[in-house]
């Protein structure tokens, strides 16, 4: 299975947001993760289709946009529009999981369920089969630079295998609070996306990503 880096761009500078996120892309990331908040699911606002639109000209890498938003099935069609690749939703925002994952996958695009700290692994079992990834939050949902959960390790270790025991290899994405030192311990937990803000943005850029990939790589 392929390790992917995933920027979180909530931690880059937007005046020079362009210029950053081809230093990942050059350096070997292939994703760009785009947190959306709408100050009620979650505390804080951050950015939505206008931003995630103009990205997807300039881009070469997949967008995976994670919805941190009331009913996200509201926009849906509106944020594959703007050109997500995946859209991946909470379990604990979304009256109807199945209607909302029907949708996302209606709309041709890849479709994700998170669950947050709080929430068991077990929640996410009648919708394995259903969903392209699954994000554990080893972090609250809402802020950028929280300290990584270190129960998280064991919540991936569970929900790695209810897949394998399925004969299912989806993709198991982590995001929150990790950085090189400690994103050896996700892998090995069995995650192979890892989500990375102020790990890959505060610093040097370029090398902060050469090294993401070079133990991401170790790790396959």
């Amino acid at each position: 299975m392929e390790n992917i880096l995933a920027p979180s761009i909530l931690s880059a500078d937007f005046k020079v947001l362009g210029e950053q996120i081809e230093q990942t892309e050059k350096a070997g990331a292939k994703y760009i993760h785009f947190d959306v908040m709408d100050g009620i699911f979650v505390p804080s606002i951050s950015f939505g289709m206008p931003v995630l639109s103009s990205l997807k000209g300039a881009v070469k890498q997949a967008l995976d946009v994670h919805l941190m938003v009331t009913e996200p099935i509201r926009y849906v069609k509106e944020f594959a529009k703007c050109g997500a690749d995946i859209i991946t939703v909470h379990f604990e925002a979304c009256e109807d999981l199945k209607a909302t994952l029907d949708e996302i996958h209606a709309s041709g695009v890849k479709a994700g369920i998170t669950i947050k700290p709080a929430t068991p692994v077990k929640e996410l079992i009648p919708y394995l089969e259903l969903a392209d990834m699954f994000l554990i939050m080893s972090v609250e949902p809402g802020f950028g630079g929280q300290a990584f959960i270190p129960e998280s390790l064991d919540k991936i270790r569970e929900l790695r295998s209810l897949l394998e025991e399925r004969g299912l290899k989806t993709d198991i994405e982590v995001d929150g609070g990790i950085y090189c030192e400690n994103v050896g311990e996700v892998l090995d937990a069995g995650a192979n996306i890892i989500v990375s803000g102020s790990g890959v943005f505060k610093g040097n850029i370029a090398e902060n990503t050469k090294r993401f990939m070079e133990i991401l790589k170790s790790h396959e």
